[in-house]
């Protein structure tokens, strides 16, 4: 990256960790400056004391330089504390804010983006470098060390500068002076530098180490592997693997500090002959009466104090200069446009479900195929149709559902909501009137009120009878606290395992909840047996009520009691029709339903 775009990727993080907590922004900035000014009110202070007791000053000249220092510090200490205190206090404000920030934009982001395999591994890439303390967390940490040593640094030079200004002292001393404190710096700078690079590398080296650490422990650390572990005799086997990697690691780390070492070993050296040279200058001086003793002990202070800013200094400049490298990632997660029109008109709410859906020359294409998924499919939904959906994988049975949902919009032709194109309606209100269960659904770890509801506000009965619906009523009457009873036990000791059948039953009472016009079910039942997703199905179809609903299923005999079944087959719509119908066509329905049929009944010879 240029200078230039280091400068403009560092500039947009530090506003953006401004606008995350500004309380928390002023209060950290206000700490760390004045811890910077504090050291130097005792070297001033001191230095005058010292002067003051060289000529034998009256007592209480003494006294005052001695309780400036101590109340001075006392009260710039005082200032310091507050505002630390206050900064640790909104910290959890200021990290929680950059989470939500970075979740909020998975939430944002089109679809698209989400089942794009680029997208994830950015986003998947971004989250292990916010984990590991890089992107936004480091630029507050570089912004604040950066203030903190620009005061450092910007008082030790106030300080010095008045050696400079003793006109007894010749120019060739204050040039060696000079010479002497930009070479204790630059060789400092350049030992700093090249023991962060080390420290790159470092880590850099030990990716593969720290991604298998963190597979093992996800795997060790979900209880669901217990069984594997236990089953298996895994335990000793993951023990000495893991051993390894961590010895593996341990090495690496030590011959980078044996590194640094060796290396620091002649800096160090080297610094303090050069301090040593400068205590020369300065005696020198002091001798010549040009200076005071207790000027001598200001500029020692003052230049131990600069050389040590400088070295923080080149630190927060290097740490800046790599952590724009993580940050570019960052931005360019959080910079993925949304090109889905939105639109503005009102969905109007009918007590009625009086909606009408049609498809017209619908294809679709997904961002980065070859082939369409969809092609020229036209079709119209009748009010409180039960309407199934079939047809081998890979047929366009789940697209066909997305386009509905505007998790995508059509690449030719267009959907229509009472003869409105869906694009033109608000995009929330447009969502609003499905109810949709995926065959991936997922349940969160929270009550069961709030996971059927969908919110933590919800309404107990009505939850109930939702649960009651979607046949879950057995299993609501033995959990310990009914609706408040947690799922799984992420967050409570107390929570309940369920089975993956009473996972699809709560997510079908969701759906239930949710009260909307339009049901759409895409294999939500697929791993229960026939017998099983045929009653639910069933069932599910007589609780709808006027709900206009459409199932997708792998299953044909589950499909039957549908009103229209619409068969599937390369991305369009080949039969269309009541069961009756299409079997009686001796086509893809018919060869599907008498494949389907003729397994089963060889299954259940096998059985007898």
């Amino acid at each position: 990256m240029t200078l230039r775009e280091h400068i403009r990727i560092f500039g947009r993080a530090a506003k953006l960790c401004r606008s995350l907590s500004k309380p928390y922004f002023f209060c950290d900035l206000l700490n760390r400056a004045l811890d910077a000014l504090i050291p130097f009110v005792p070297i001033y202070f001191s230095a005058k004391l010292i002067d003051a007791l060289a000529v034998r000053a009256p007592l209480g000249v003494l006294a005052a330089y001695a309780a400036l220092t101590v109340g001075l510090v006392f009260i710039l200490k005082i200032v310091s504390e507050l505002a630390g205190k206050k900064r640790d206090i909104l910290a959890n404000l200021f990290y929680l804010g950059e989470e939500w920030n970075f979740s909020e934009k998975a939430m944002e982001m089109p679809y698209e983006a989400l089942e794009d395999p680029e997208v994830s591994r950015l986003r998947f890439r971004v989250s292990r470098e916010n984990q590991t303390g890089f992107n936004i967390q480091r630029t507050m940490w570089i912004l604040c060390w950066g203030a903190q040593t620009a005061v450092t640094i910007l008082c030790s030079l106030a300080m010095t500068a008045s050696f400079f200004a003793i006109g007894a002292v010749s120019a060739y001393v204050k040039l060696v002076f000079a010479l002497g404190i930009l070479l204790v710096t630059a060789v400092s700078a350049v030992m700093s530098a090249r023991r962060q690079n080390r420290t790159k590398r470092f880590w850099s080296d030990a990716i593969e180490i720290n991604a298998y650490d963190d597979v093992y422990g996800e795997y060790v650390g979900d209880y669901g592997a217990g069984k594997d572990i236990r089953l298996y005799g895994m335990a000793d086997w993951l023990e000495e693997s893991h051993f390894r990697s961590q010895m593996e690691f341990w090495n690496l780390n030590a011959r980078i500090r044996r590194q640094d070492i060796i290396e620091t070993l002649p800096a160090t050296v080297l610094n303090s002959l050069l301090k040593y040279a400068v205590y020369g200058i300065l005696i020198y001086a002091a001798l010549l009466g040009t200076i005071t003793v207790g000027s001598i002990a200001k500029y020692v202070s003052c230049i131990t104090v600069f050389i040590g800013g400088v070295n923080r200094l080149t630190d927060c400049v290097l740490q800046m200069f790599d952590n724009n490298r993580y940050l570019k990632h960052y931005f360019e997660y959080l910079d993925i446009p949304n090109p889905m029109y939105k639109g503005s008109l009102t969905v109007e709410k009918r007590d009625d479900f009086d909606y009408q859906v049609e498809f017209k020359d619908v294809s679709f294409r997904y961002p980065g195929a070859g082939g369409w998924a969809l092609r020229h499919v036209s079709l119209k939904f009748k009010i409180g149709q039960k309407l199934a959906i079939v047809g081998e994988n890979g047929s366009g049975k789940t697209t066909f559902i997305k386009l509905l949902c505007r998790l995508y919009d059509p690449t030719e032709g267009e959907i229509l909501l009472n003869g409105v194109n869906i694009k033109k309606y608000d995009y929330d209100e447009y969502m609003s009137i499905f109810s949709v269960v995926f065959q991936d659904f997922k349940l969160f770890s929270f009550k069961l009120g709030e996971v059927v509801a969908s919110s933590q506000n919800y309404d107990p009965r009505r939850v109930r009878d939702c649960l009651i619906k979607a046949n879950f009523g057995d299993r609501l009457g033995t959990l310990p606290d009914g609706t408040e009873t947690y799922l799984y036990k992420h967050f409570s000791d107390k929570g309940v395992e369920i089975s993956g059948g009473e996972a699809q039953k709560i997510a079908l009472a969701r759906a239930l909840y949710r009260g909307a016009p339009f049901i759409l079910l895409d294999e939500p039942t697929a791993a229960l047996d026939p017998v099983s997703e045929y009653e639910v199905y069933r069932s599910f179809n007589s609780i709808s009520g006027e709900a206009t609903t459409v199932y997708i299923s792998h299953r044909l005999a589950s499909c039957r009691f549908c009103d229209q079944i619409a068969v599937f087959d390369n991305g369009q719509i080949i039969q269309f029709g009541p069961h009756e119908t299409l079997y009686g066509e001796n086509g893809k329905y018919r060869e599907l339903w008498d494949a389907q049929a003729e397994y089963y009944v060889k299954d259940a010879k096998k059985a007898r």
